[in-house]
């Protein structure tokens, strides 16, 4: 008899959440939205930004500019070869050094 009671409840307890799906469905989809937002906000757009300078400062390297590339090398630009994106810096009297153009970690002034 027992067995029958805890069905009848297991039963009364789906049809009131029957009842309840669409706050239970809003309950669980506004915060997920709201942490896709907020994932957005602090992680996805600032690196797309940090890109975007990044990806200016490659472009706007010219033959003459003091740089840095990542390898901890500080040199000053003598040629590009933008067909190769290729960059050759001049580290040392006489010594020049060819890097990819995606190298260069920031310019100096």
């Amino acid at each position: 008899m027992f067995i029958f009671i805890t069905d009848a409840f297991a039963q009364a307890q789906n049809a009131a959440q029957g009842q309840q799906g669409g706050s239970l469905l809003t309950g669980f989809l506004v915060p997920m939205l709201a942490m896709i937002v907020i994932f957005y906000f602090i992680l996805i757009r600032p690196q797309q930004k940090k890109e975007k300078e990044r990806k200016q400062l490659l472009e706007s390297i010219q033959k003459g500019d003091k740089v840095l590339t990542v390898a901890g090398i500080y040199g000053v630009v003598v040629n590009i070869k933008p067909e190769e994106n290729i960059v050759v810096l001049k580290i040392a009297d006489n010594t020049k050094v060819e890097f990819a153009r995606s190298a260069i970690q920031s310019k100096l002034s």
